[in-house]
């Protein structure tokens, strides 16, 4: 693996950033993970706009967007697999020991690794833990990851690939890496970004394409839904045969099929929508 850091790319082994970088030490970053289809990233510049709105949300200077696309086409190229997850990490850089931000500079690293497609449905769990729509973070895709990973790790115990948050006052809000829609006849329906979910990209070409409503709804919806779906970068729309102890059909429903094919027919005609 050849990775881009900090201005040219390095083998796995000599690709380093100091231990003192805010990344590293206070989880100051934030990142894009990227869909590579053959060695051609799907929304990057949808991306890129994300991560810039990220940056400013924590007060980073405006990544160079040429400079990560130069480093993006570098990975790409240097790394070649059928299907890729390009993940772009842009951090505050070389820190005192606290959450003071140094004055060397952001760090940029930028990676590609190889995926496998993912099954058509899968299974979800609910979790107690909550997002804060009203935290400094809220709506920002950054490196302070730790609480999706404990929500993951139980979703994984559970036999489910994703947990699903309510927010802090008990409405539906996202998931560890996804945004959720629900279908309630015959419409789309999917938390508005006030919820305090990430305004996923995969999210925003759904509600654009397939008319999806933006809802303010409750968790109970979940139990009530005639068919769930998630989306994100990797999984595109994939449908929901289960959320917790509830069992939907095993056949993926009419309504999140047709959006599947929606989105693969929209998707395949333009890499950059």
């Amino acid at each position: 693996m050849r990775i881009w850091v900090n201005g040219g790319l390095r083998s796995a082994d000599d690709a380093r950033l100091s231990v003192l970088d805010h990344g590293l030490t206070v989880g100051d970053g934030i990142f894009e993970t990227v869909r590579t289809s053959e060695g051609r990233p799907f929304a990057l510049t949808r991306h890129l706009d994300r991560l810039t709105r990220s940056a400013r949300g924590l007060g980073l200077p405006d990544p160079d967007h040429d400079e990560v696309r130069r480093a993006a086409a570098a990975v790409i190229d240097a790394n070649p697999v059928p299907l890729g997850r390009l993940r772009i990490t842009y951090t505050g850089g070389l820190s005192p020991l606290g959450s003071d931000r140094g004055t060397d500079g952001p760090s940029l690293v930028v990676a590609l690794d190889g995926v496998s497609r993912r099954p058509d449905s899968t299974a979800v769990i609910t979790v107690p833990w909550t997002r804060n729509e009203r935290g400094a973070l809220a709506g920002l895709k950054t490196t302070s990851y730790a609480e999706n990973v404990v929500a993951l790790a139980r979703a994984r115990e559970r036999g489910a690939s994703e947990a699903l948050f309510p927010n802090t006052v008990g409405r539906l809000c996202e998931g560890t890496g996804s945004n959720v829609f629900v279908v309630l006849d015959g419409r789309i329906h999917t938390p508005p970004v006030a919820s305090g979910c990430l305004a996923g990209i995969t999210r925003a070409l759904a509600v654009e394409w397939t008319g999806a409503e933006e809802t303010d709804l409750p968790m109970d919806v979940l139990a009530e839904a005639d068919e769930v779906f998630l989306t994100s970068t990797l999984r595109d729309i994939q449908a929901v045969h289960r959320v917790d102890d509830r069992e939907l059909s095993p056949e993926t429903g009419p309504v999140t099929a047709k959006a599947m094919r929606i989105f693969a027919e929209r998707a395949g005609d333009d890499l950059d929508p």
